[in-house]
């Protein structure tokens, strides 16, 4: 990476961000994964945040990643069937001083509101739930483009038990 890559700026992050909110809302998630680097990492830390020593509740490299949308979008997921109806919502986002040219950090704050249609008889079905995290993206430019090379959410509620996160956060 050349000493004159560029810095990416508030506003490029923030459209960034609104714009991987909108395509998982959109359920658009193959245009979703175009936005992740190659090397790319999707984790949700549980208690402990060393996916060395502890299980993650999920901890998605690329190949795995591919896996979850061709599942989600290609299969009779049956934990998804009605599929989720989300709703992201970014905030309180600040971007890093990058120690390497052509990198970021970007925190933010997500609150993530999900439904699944049916009757409240069956579990996950029909009540709403809401999540909210705290965000860590690393970013780096590949071709010109900001991509995501770590997306990290620690949810605030992470030592509790989660159920059917098979959407994606």
């Amino acid at each position: 990476m050349s000493s004159d890559a560029p810095a990416i700026t508030r506003d490029e992050a923030l459209d960034l961000l609104y714009l991987e909110a909108r395509l998982l809302d959109d359920g658009r998630l193959a245009e979703w994964l175009e936005l992740f680097t190659e090397d790319c990492v999707y984790w949700v830390p549980n208690v402990v945040e060393d996916a060395a020593r502890e299980p993650s509740i999920i901890y998605d490299t690329r190949t795995r990643m591919d896996e979850r949308v061709h599942r989600l979008t290609q299969t009779a997921a049956h934990a998804q069937s009605p599929p989720s109806r989300t709703q992201h919502t970014v905030c309180n986002v600040e971007v890093l001083a990058a120690d390497t040219p052509g990198e970021a950090t970007v925190l933010c704050h997500l609150v993530i509101f999900e439904q699944r249609p049916g009757d409240d008889w069956q579990v996950g079905l029909g009540a709403p739930r809401w999540f909210a995290g705290r965000c860590e993206y690393r970013l780096r430019v590949r071709d010109r483009t900001w991509k995501i090379a770590l997306k990290k959410v620690n949810l605030l509620d992470r030592d509790l038990p989660q159920y059917n996160l098979t959407f994606v956060i």
